[in-house]
């Protein structure tokens, strides 16, 4: 199984606990769905919509536990990215982890992301 990830700021993710349910970010209620990135695709993702800064957590999802809601569609240079047409359901979560900066404007995925093969 391939997680597909989130890239939050913690303040946000910790509004969606305290509410029970998360929505995305605000980018995300103007698409009409949740930002998602593959393993492959997230660094990327950070550095261009992320990049500086800090208080961010990364949120891994078990893609199967999405249903129907879940689509991979064409996105940044054609690529196919995982977006998600419904609130994320808790229960579909794997983990939720700090997003360390790199001390150079980016972000340390050392450990939090595993290598995509191929």
């Amino acid at each position: 199984m391939e997680l597909i990830y989130k890239i939050a700021p913690a303040a946000l993710w910790r509004k969606a606990q305290d509410r029970g349910r998360f929505q995305g970010a605000e980018i995300d209620a103007k698409d009409g769905f949740i930002h998602f990135s593959t393993a492959a695709q997230v660094e990327e993702t950070a550095r261009r919509h992320f990049a500086g800064q800090r208080g961010l957590v990364l949120i891994a999802v078990d893609p199967r536990k999405l249903g129907d809601a879940l689509r991979y569609e064409p996105s940044r240079g054609g690529a196919a990215f995982p977006h998600l047409y419904s609130p994320l359901p808790f229960d579909s979560i794997v983990s939720v982890k700090r997003l360390p900066s790199n001390g150079v404007g980016g972000h340390d995925f050392s450990g939090l992301v595993p290598k995509p093969k191929g």
